[in-house]
């Protein structure tokens, strides 16, 4: 068998990682266009457990897991994991990626979603020449976004690690946990900025009431 063979034989998991606190419509939506472009066979949500780049306290993590799963459960190609919120310490994205591969196998290409500011930053994350030969990413835009610096970085990026990145223009949802969490704390509405379950589940653990 060629080596195009293989890879076409290959299934494609992409990874959807973030706090999640809350999981919004936003979210969805990249996984969903994501999923569409790439032709991903699975979604895999990984709400991260004590990320070493967030200096805000998080909600706790099984509140952030079971409201993440709350909001995939309609999709059958999406799925929640809790290798991270289960992880003690700090969780780093290599880490992650590299259990993932042991669970899955040679047979699933891994592909880590991030925004395309974030790629822009990705050599300053841990081990990041390790983790840059070891998974595809896809550096998500929204519409306007001036991608002229993105496309050099993709460019050197591949040059010096032989990265497959790939660039996916996105919905322009203008939605953030953060506005969602001080709307809830300022007794404002965040009916269809999440999904009905995470806002019920929400008002009825109390959560963000106090930032």
């Amino acid at each position: 068998m060629s080596n195009q063979e293989e890879t076409s034989t290959k299934l494609r998991y992409a990874i959807m990682g973030g706090t999640f606190d809350p999981i919004h419509i936003g979210h969805l939506a990249v996984a969903e266009e994501v999923k569409q472009k790439l032709h991903c066979d699975r979604m895999i949500f990984i709400p991260s457990g004590n990320p070493p780049h967030k200096k805000r306290v998080l909600t706790d993590a099984v509140h952030r897991y079971i409201m993440t799963v709350m909001a995939v459960n309609s999709n059958p190609h999406f799925e929640v994991s809790d290798i991270e919120v289960e992880r003690q310490g700090y969780t780093y994205t290599l880490d992650t990626v590299k259990q993932l591969q042991k669970i899955y196998g040679d047979n699933v290409e891994l592909v880590f979603i991030t925004g395309a500011d974030a790629i822009l930053e990705v050599e300053t994350w841990y081990k990041a020449d390790e983790l840059l030969k070891l998974c595809s990413f896809v550096a998500v835009t929204r519409p306007g976004y001036d991608k002229t610096k993105l496309e050099q970085k993709l460019q050197s990026l591949q040059s010096k690690y032989g990265s497959v990145i790939y660039s996916i223009d996105v919905p322009g949802l203008n939605i953030s946990s953060t506005d969602i969490r001080q709307r809830v704390n300022g007794g404002n509405s965040i009916k269809y900025l999440v999904p009905e379950t995470v806002e019920q589940y929400i008002l009825k653990n109390g959560l963000y009431k106090e930032l």
